[in-house]
């Protein structure tokens, strides 16, 4: 038996990463399929991505990366797997995931979709947060897969934000002084 881990991997995270590795020991083989979503854009194309996850799981080898467009299940189905294998962070995943699972069951009665809840420590890691701290110059290296860190790393290389001072130690500016307002427009009457 085997499973599909089905995303878009925009990037990997440890995340990710935690369930395929869970994943690989509980099914004979797994297969992480990279969505191609047309409706998004994103940071890596998908043969960057698979060849992320390729990289990142070299340890595996009872892995496949592959990808695919339209529906989970139809390609679940191409595949002939009867599984789909999905990670859970927080209770508003599992009502979605959820959702999802029932849906497609009434696509396909044979494809059964099985939950892990990520562990404690990446249940709070999106690939969206970490493109926002890469984004704005933060460290990635503890949230994705080392080989992966670097790719993001260059995406933003030119966006780093430039360094704001220390408003403490910045000197205070001396405006010019002026004549009071009475006696300026006393002045213009004149």
């Amino acid at each position: 038996m085997f499973a599909i881990y089905p995303g878009s991997f925009d990037p990997i995270t440890l995340g990710h990463l935690d369930v395929i590795e869970r994943g690989c020991r509980l099914f004979d083989r797994v297969v992480v399929a990279v969505l191609r979503n047309p409706n998004k854009t994103p940071l890596f194309t998908v043969a960057e991505r698979m060849e992320q996850i390729r990289r990142s799981t070299r340890h595996l080898t009872n892995l496949e990366v592959d990808s695919f467009a339209g529906l989970t299940v139809t390609y679940a189905e191409m595949r002939q797997a009867t599984v789909l294998l999905r990670g859970l962070r927080v209770l508003s995943d599992f009502e979605m995931e959820l959702q999802m699972a029932h849906t497609n069951k009434t696509l396909s009665a044979r494809v059964e979709t099985v939950f892990l809840a990520t562990s404690n420590e990446y249940s709070f890691l999106s690939s969206s947060l970490v493109k926002e701290i890469a984004k704005f110059g933060g460290s990635i290296d503890h949230l994705v897969p080392s080989p992966v860190a670097p790719d993001i790393y260059r995406c933003y290389a030119k966006t780093h934000p430039v360094s704001v001072p220390n408003m403490e130690s910045t000197p205070t500016l001396e405006l010019p002084k002026t004549e009071s307002l009475p006696e300026a427009l006393h002045e213009q009457e004149a």
